[in-house]
């Protein structure tokens, strides 16, 4: 009998349902159900949500609980994560190639500017922040490694969709109305199209107020050898508008720190970038 390790790839398709263990599956699935606005869930609603029985959801938790992925609320009668799940979360963001490479460029570009920097990638219909640096400041950013923010309401994950097609897009969208946080929201997939078309033509985009009225965001797109955008690297400027004065610097400044991390990812340095200013009003 082959072991694993000779496995011929060309037999064994990994997505092939034959191939997926459903205990772990539903149990991976649970641990999906938190959330930073839902952080405490009962097993009967677990239950409900998964459309398992109640002994099923008790073992699962019961068996996570054990590994130190879920632990029991104060109250006994719910659920929350546990530390096993944070540190498996650090250890993905330590093994990126892309934040041990991007964690001293943003370190610098942050230095230079004196705003905070992100590196962005998106999950489906979400941005994750992977890495950020911050100049000393009392204030503290509600935005932290690990917020998730909806990618078609944000400069950053408008950025990290440009080389989606429409019917990309439809997919990932399949609604006819777009949720909308802000007037600069798009409202519709084709709109959002156009909107990511125009940004990839530009190269750079600097949004003020688009996500939020209080802040503006310079963003670029992070390229990997093939090409493919992996990654967004923006600055947050904690104002409603860029000062004039400063905006040839931001962007240049942000489209550089891209296009060097680009670079280090093994990506051909493309033509230079156009800008486009996007205002919420």
């Amino acid at each position: 009998m082959a072991d694993l390790d000779t496995l011929d790839a060309d037999s064994a398709d990994a997505g092939s349902p034959t191939y997926i263990v459903p205990a772990l599956e539903r149990g991976l699935r649970l641990l999906g159900e938190f959330s930073r606005t839902e952080r405490e869930l009962t097993p009967p609603e677990l239950a409900r949500r998964l459309r398992l029985p109640r002994t099923t959801v008790f073992r699962l938790l019961t068996t996570l609980e054990a590994l130190g992925f879920v632990q029991r609320s104060d109250d006994g009668r719910s659920f929350r994560l546990g530390m096993a799940v944070l540190r498996l979360g650090f250890e993905y963001l330590a093994s990126l190639e892309l934040t041990q490479l991007g964690q001293p460029l943003l370190a610098r570009l942050t230095d230079a500017i004196g705003y905070p920097t992100n590196l962005v990638v998106r999950d489906g219909r979400q941005i994750v922040y992977v890495a950020k640096v911050a100049p000393p400041s009392p204030l503290t950013s509600a935005v932290q490694v690990g917020t998730r923010l909806p990618a078609h309401a944000t400069v950053l994950g408008r950025v990290l969709m440009e080389d989606l097609t429409l019917a990309e897009l439809r997919t990932l969208y399949p609604e006819d109305r777009l949720e909308v946080f802000s007037e600069a929201t798009p409202r519709t997939v084709r709109e959002l199209f156009d909107m990511v078309q125009a940004d990839r033509e530009r190269g750079i985009v600097a949004g003020e107020g688009f996500f939020e009225a209080s802040i503006s965001t310079v963003a670029a797109p992070v390229r990997d050898a093939s090409g493919r955008i992996v990654a967004a690297l923006g600055a947050t400027i904690p104002q409603p508008h860029i000062a004039p004065e400063r905006r040839d610097e931001l962007l240049a400044q942000v489209r550089a720190a891209a296009d060097e991390l680009s670079g280090l990812l093994g990506h051909a340095r493309g033509r230079a970038a156009n800008v486009l200013n996007l205002r919420a009003s």
